[in-house]
């Protein structure tokens, strides 16, 4: 589909754009290498979606307006753009990830090799996001979700713009108001679902059409605008200058490009990671940088600052450096177990910036200025669909275990036993398990008339498979039902649970301590929403909020005893042992030759009750209270006093730094019999 056949024009170059670029791509890495320094630089990004939405609309709008524009043209050209410098990049990961990664890990690279190859990152991702999701410092490739929605951006915006052109519609209008219905979209859904508010292109979008307005105020406004800016300019001239002084527009430009480098320094200063981003803050950047782009090239900053020669050259490399700098931080994090040191840091941002600087002088300078051969556009689009072919058979065939064929029998027995603990984010979901008719809860079992309910977080889903496992092995004339509820139980239930007659017994499992250190642990709030009892203020409180603790007492203690009021009985399962003693995260040594666990300081269990206080006093005092029982996984979780992570036979107990892993959870936790006993 096209629309004449002539070249697209494209927009005089502006250096400074490239020095905002710069900016942008400077601060995303700064804040990735060094977070506390650059604390909102992750805003770059949104940058770099202004711009883009720049760049792209004025191309769109111009050739539409000359009648040049073609689709085949403006995509090949999208493609020697973006597909050499990623073709390199995901090549780079997949051969370091076969050497680096274990199978689980390999098997998400795989994912995202093929999502990035694909321009879905942000969905894939959006769909990882979870209580179980590994680290994002530990995704090499998590940063290609700003690229999915700017290509979503490039196959959406085109066609819509084309269309509109033909049924004579304004598209100043249409612009307006796809941009307008994005950000109210963006602001509607932040606190409701933050996730899906970050990765969505629907809510991103009115960042790039930000852009888009201003490149339709640029073409086709130029002389409505310059009329405007000339009387506001006499006026600062006036208010400015005490001597008569002539008004040139310049003052104005240099305002707006001031105030604009305000913006983005007071983003990168206040914006953080604690604040729901986009929402109302990802104004500050887009303003920021449509104020920038607005003031012109002869702006003192434009033109000073960011024309300099400098400035201008990491912008040209700024989308390879983009590409690049994020695996080399992730990739040193995943090798070392944990941050790497400042000069690993300073280290990776270097080579990032010299393999940037070869990708765009070796690869994608050559095939985007060159002669425009269809073998330019032909060829990475078939290395691409390979590589991504390559990624989505790595996913299916659960990381391609065979390459550990070429280690030592020690360094296989490390990076299978691993694998099994990490096979699953999550804990698969027990066999002949269902969804309940009346709570929609997971429940095992078909007994209507004895039913147990599990009530917690995360560490309820560690015993889905024990409750399968003990109801099968066991001699119960007619074993009860058991029905999981997450975190999230409506509170509109609250009333019938405890009047359900059915519901004979009511279990409690959370993770009760979070986040132990400095002799300060941090509280899970979390707790169920039945009767009354909801989360107070932060999701994490710390145990020096002793009112937050008390009404946490209360709540829970007064839910506990309507239940036990009604004849239900209801049991604590306390915390079992956590730690980095027993996380094979960091228990796991990478080298070139393989992989090894370490042998960490010994987890005894004094130490494991100790970063359970003071919540398991306080628990045990509540079940005290409320005539409750307890069931304490320590006691066989820590045999003689130690809380080792292996079994006899070497198997990993724990699957991360707090949850059993899955031979636990079938082999290890006859510590619940006593709740099928009742």
């Amino acid at each position: 589909m096209t629309v004449h056949q002539s070249h697209l024009s494209h927009p005089k170059y502006r250096p400074d754009i490239d020095g905002l670029r710069a900016l942008a791509v400077l601060a995303v890495v700064a804040f990735h290498a060094f977070p506390a320094w650059v604390r909102g630089g992750f805003i770059g990004v949104d940058v770099f979606f202004v711009i883009s939405g720049y760049l792209i609309s004025t191309i769109i709008f111009e050739n539409l307006e000359k009648g040049t524009f073609s689709f085949s043209e403006f995509y090949a050209r999208r493609i020697r753009r973006i597909f050499p410098a990623l073709l390199l990049v995901l090549v780079a990961c997949f051969a370091f990830g076969w050497f680096a990664l274990l199978a689980d890990e390999f098997k998400q690279l795989g994912k995202h090799i093929a999502a990035g190859a694909a321009f879905v990152s942000n969905f894939v991702l959006w769909g990882e996001a979870g209580y179980f999701d590994n680290s994002a410092d530990t995704k090499p490739l998590l940063h290609l979700w700003s690229l999915g929605i700017e290509e979503q951006f490039y196959i959406i915006w085109p066609p819509l713009l084309w269309l509109a052109w033909k049924r004579k519609f304004n598209l100043l209008t249409i612009t307006i108001v796809v941009a307008i219905a994005s950000f109210v979209l963006n602001i509607d859904s932040i606190k409701q679902d933050p996730v899906t508010t970050f990765y969505s292109p629907l809510t991103r979008f009115w960042e790039l059409l930000c852009g888009s307005v201003l490149a339709w105020l640029t073409l086709y406004k130029q002389g409505a605008c310059t009329n405007i800016k000339n009387k506001v300019d006499r006026v600062l001239v006036a208010v400015v200058y005490s001597d008569r002084k002539e008004s040139d527009g310049r003052l104005l430009s240099n305002v707006l490009s001031f105030i604009g480098f305000l913006l983005l320094i007071y983003g990168f200063w206040r914006i953080n990671r604690e604040l729901s981003f986009p929402g109302k803050w990802a104004l500050v950047p887009v303003m920021g940088a449509v104020l920038i782009i607005a003031a012109g090239s002869s702006a003192w900053i434009n033109r000073v600052f960011l024309s300099n020669r400098l400035t201008v050259w990491f912008g040209l490399i700024s989308f390879p450096l983009y590409l690049w700098h994020w695996p080399l931080l992730s990739y040193a994090r995943i090798v070392e177990g944990q941050e790497p040191s400042f000069t690993v840091q300073i280290t990776a941002v270097v080579l990032s910036v010299i393999l940037a600087w070869l990708t765009y002088r070796l690869i994608e300078r050559p095939i985007r200025l060159g002669g425009h051969s269809k073998a330019k556009v032909v060829i990475p689009v078939i290395f691409m669909a390979l590589i991504g072919y390559v990624g989505y058979d790595a996913d299916v065939r659960d990381g391609l275990a065979f390459r550990f064929n070429r280690l030592s029998d020690e360094n296989k027995f490390a990076a299978y036993k691993i694998a099994d603990a990490w096979k699953f984010r999550g804990y698969p979901k027990p066999d002949h398990s269902f969804s309940d008719p009346k709570y929609g809860s997971l429940r095992v079992g078909t007994n209507d008339d004895y039913k147990i309910l599990f009530i917690g977080d995360s560490h309820i889903g560690q015993y889905w498979n024990s409750v399968s496992a003990l109801i099968d092995s066991s001699n119960l004339p007619k074993p009860p039902s058991v029905l999981f509820y997450p975190l999230n139980f409506p509170p509109e239930l609250s009333t019938s649970l405890i009047d359900d007659p059915q519901i004979k017994v009511v279990v409690f499992s959370y993770f009760w301590a979070l986040q132990y250190g400095d002799n300060k642990v941090n509280l899970a709030i979390r707790c169920c929403a039945i009767g009354g009892f909801r989360p107070i203020g932060p999701q994490n409180v710390t145990y020096s909020d002793s009112a937050a603790m008390d009404l946490m007492d209360s709540k829970l203690s007064k839910l506990v005893q309507a239940l036990t009021t009604k004849g239900k009985k209801v049991f604590f399962i306390l915390d079992n042992p956590f730690g980095e003693e027993i996380d094979p995260h960091s228990m796991l040594t990478r080298t070139w030759n393989g992989f090894s666990l370490a042998n960490h300081a010994t987890l005894t269990r004094s130490l494991a009750e100790a970063r359970s206080e003071p919540v398991r006093t306080r628990i045990l005092q509540i079940a005290k209270q409320a005539n409750a029982k307890i069931i304490d996984p320590l006691n066989s979780l820590c045999p003689d006093n130690i809380c080792s992570p292996f079994s006899k036979e070497g198997d990993l107990l724990y699957k991360d730094y707090d949850h059993l892993s899955l031979y636990s959870s079938k082999n290890r936790t006859q510590y619940l019999m006593p709740i099928f006993n009742e």
